[in-house]
């Protein structure tokens, strides 16, 4: 918190005035993060007509990019935090948790909508669509710090090639 008091110049009353202590800050920057993320996905649900999965991705690996050049704070930093602070606070993990089953729904609404305008196979089942959309945000996260930016037309054209494989058996 002496870090946080030093940086923002404010006093220590003035900053305890807004939070009582670290962990309440972590779940304010937590929450300021992932609130980002599931606000991407309703501005994508309330396009008409629903973007196209390729679509989607591209605006996945841009909202990364563009919270990753934030020039006071990397977003993308905070979230990978948040995930390594849930493990040990109890309260974080449920609100991360509850969050993300927020956004699986969101994407659950976005394949179930490509189905019916045939963007993806009518037996396409919306959940597994969901489960491989949101497994890939902490590889889109992490990638840029770890090895490099995830181009979005590299990941299409990567999951395409992939799926091809797999229905192959």
């Amino acid at each position: 918190m002496d870090d946080v008091i030093a940086a923002t110049g404010m006093s220590s009353s003035a900053v305890y005035r807004y939070f009582r202590s670290k962990d309440e800050l972590i779940a304010a920057a937590a929450d300021e993060a992932l609130i980002l993320v599931r606000d991407l996905f309703g501005k994508l649900l309330q396009q008409r007509p629903v973007p196209s999965p390729g679509e989607v991705i591209t605006a996945m690996t841009d909202a990364v990019r563009s919270r990753a050049s934030h020039p006071d704070y990397d977003l993308t930093r905070i979230a990978i935090q948040t995930w390594g602070e849930a493990l040990r606070n109890p309260a974080l993990e449920e609100r991360t948790r509850s969050f993300y089953l927020s956004v699986h729904g969101q994407l659950v609404e976005l394949s179930r909508r490509w189905r019916a305008e045939g963007r993806v196979s009518p037996e396409a089942d919306d959940r597994e669509i969901a489960t491989v959309l949101v497994s890939l945000m902490p590889g889109l996260l992490v990638g840029p710090h770890l090895v490099a930016g995830v181009p979005a037309d590299e990941l299409i054209g990567g999951l395409s090639s992939l799926g091809t494989a797999l229905g192959d058996g």
